[in-house]
């Protein structure tokens, strides 16, 4: 079996190794547009040995952002900043990755480090929008109410997705993440939970995943074919009655067959009272039951920390890659560490050789 430090070939591409940094939002924007905090945040984890680099959820309408200060792709405007960071990454011989986003009626809301947490919405005159949804429900107590999305409108959001993904292979993106999970649009609509809906895009499962996949065919269909597409879901809503590891499964099996290459698993989101199991590793049961039972890829986020504990998981063929979110936070070298700690020999940056083990080679 393969090991953390054995590459990863996907379509065209062969990442070094099988970490990938996990798309964490930065809240750090101004009109969706990049900066220095992106080029220092995502170039630091390129320099520090990750295979791909992925930016947080990345808007692919104004108003499909969480926040005021959510990064955008919603204008070829955001392209520039976005190139620039992406040069950075390839630099490090590391891929460029990003998730398409938009949060649906979790969106207008306050950065998680301002406000009253029990008061996120954020007024118009504060620069807040009317968020949308599958329904007019809002998330809980004190989030906006959303509108409930009508086809014409539903239409326009796949348009975005598709305009977004071309906009990402204008900056020199390799890899591009649909984001369907942690209770943002498109896992609203899967979730029997929030999608309450009677027409076309609710009711029967089929028309609960019906916006997931026509997403993943827009964005499938203008991202070239040597180049993979990947897609977050949540395996559960961790809440009876709700979205669960089976109909994940299912629809995982529905993603391998309209050309998506690897499902990164996480989980929650949905609903405010769901009550998770937290723990180390909690969510890679998830990846390796759909790595089993639909036949694709995938990769598992949440909690791993430990050199030993990531290897364990590819080495035991639980997933086909990890995907790091806080440990890489607390230390953006982690790769170069538990490389070290694995008794893997790789490379370095040569600006960083005089502290690197003895034998090290320059990248």
């Amino acid at each position: 079996m393969p090991h953390l430090f054995d590459p990863l070939p996907i379509r065209s591409l062969t990442l070094t190794n099988r970490i990938v940094v996990s798309p964490m939002c930065e809240y750090s924007s101004v009109d969706g547009f990049s900066n220095d905090w992106h080029v220092v945040h995502l170039g630091s984890r390129a320099v520090g040995g990750a295979a791909l680099v992925m930016t947080e959820a990345t808007a692919v309408m104004a108003a499909g952002r969480i926040s005021p200060q959510d990064l955008g792709i919603y204008d070829h405007g955001h392209v520039g900043g976005l190139a620039r960071i992406v040069h950075f990454i390839h630099s490090q011989r590391t891929f460029a990755g990003i998730q398409l986003a938009h949060a649906g009626r979790k969106g207008s809301t306050l950065r998680p480090w301002e406000g009253d947490p029990a008061q996120r919405a954020i007024s118009y005159a504060n620069g807040g929008w009317e968020p949308v949804g599958p329904t007019a429900e809002p998330f809980a107590d004190g989030y906006p109410v959303p509108r409930a999305l009508d086809a014409p409108e539903i239409a326009a959001i796949v348009d975005a997705f598709r305009d977004a993904a071309r906009r990402a292979l204008d900056a020199g993106f390799d890899i591009v993440e649909v984001h369907a999970a942690h209770g943002y649009l498109l896992h609203e609509f899967c979730s029997p939970l929030v999608n309450t809906r009677t027409d076309e895009y609710g009711g029967s499962y089929d028309n609960r995943v019906r916006l997931c996949l026509e997403v993943v065919d827009a964005v499938r269909g203008v991202w070239p074919g040597r180049l993979p597409v990947f897609v977050r879901i949540s395996a559960t809503d961790w809440k009876e009655g709700g979205w669960d590891i089976e109909q994940a499964v299912e629809l995982s099996r529905r993603l391998r067959d309209h050309g998506v290459d690897l499902v990164d698993c996480s989980s929650g989101g949905a609903v405010h009272d769901a009550r998770v199991a937290l723990g180390p590793g909690y969510q890679v049961p998830f990846a390796e039951r759909i790595r089993l039972d639909a036949r694709i890829a995938t990769g598992a986020v949440g909690l791993i920390t430990e050199a030993a504990q990531a290897d364990g998981i590819i080495r035991d063929g639980r997933a086909d890659c990890v995907l790091i979110a806080r440990e890489l936070l607390r230390d953006p070298y982690w790769p170069l560490h538990a490389a070290q700690q694995l008794g893997h020999g790789v490379p370095w940056p040569p600006q960083y050789l005089r502290a690197a083990p003895p034998g090290t080679l320059a990248r």
